[in-house]
């Protein structure tokens, strides 16, 4: 099997300043080495759930998240993995990543004050997407969507 490297002159990617997320996209690429491609996306994450506990990272998995409309919760998803506290992961097992998912891990931010999340996919080629939301266009946002339009 070929080994996989990250494509560092990615720029959603450069983590000079973020050693958390360059250090869980070390161990997703660790993941699909050793796995390859091909499994149900239930199995990369129980893998790369025991990977980051094996490095000593506090993980969360499958956590429910609601999401609120009015002050009312409307619905409620369960984020893939939450890493220390302050790392949302999504992961897919798909061709490629599209738009679509891109919109449903920030939407995924949106609902909780985390402000970053890693878009890992374990499709025939890795990849990762590097999102970061901060709480504070969160809630420019919200009231900017408050306003009714004419």
């Amino acid at each position: 099997m070929t080994e996989i490297k990250a494509d560092c002159s990615d720029p959603s990617l450069s983590s000079q300043n973020d050693p958390e997320t360059e250090k869980i996209i070390g161990i997703f690429y660790d993941v699909y080495n050793e796995l390859g491609y091909g499994f149900l996306e239930s199995v990369y994450r129980r893998a790369i759930r025991l990977a980051l506990l094996q490095a000593g990272c506090f993980v969360e998995e499958e956590v429910p998240i609601n999401v609120s409309f009015r002050n009312t919760i409307v619905g409620v998803f369960r984020a893939d993995l939450i890493v220390d506290r302050s790392i949302l992961l999504e992961l897919k097992t798909a061709d490629e990543l599209c738009r679509a998912h891109e919109s449903q891990t920030l939407n995924y931010l949106r609902a909780t004050t985390i402000e970053t999340a890693l878009l890992l996919n374990f499709g025939p080629v890795p990849k990762v997407r590097r999102l970061v939301m901060k709480n504070a266009t969160k809630q420019r946002s919200l009231s900017s969507r408050s306003k009714k339009v004419p």
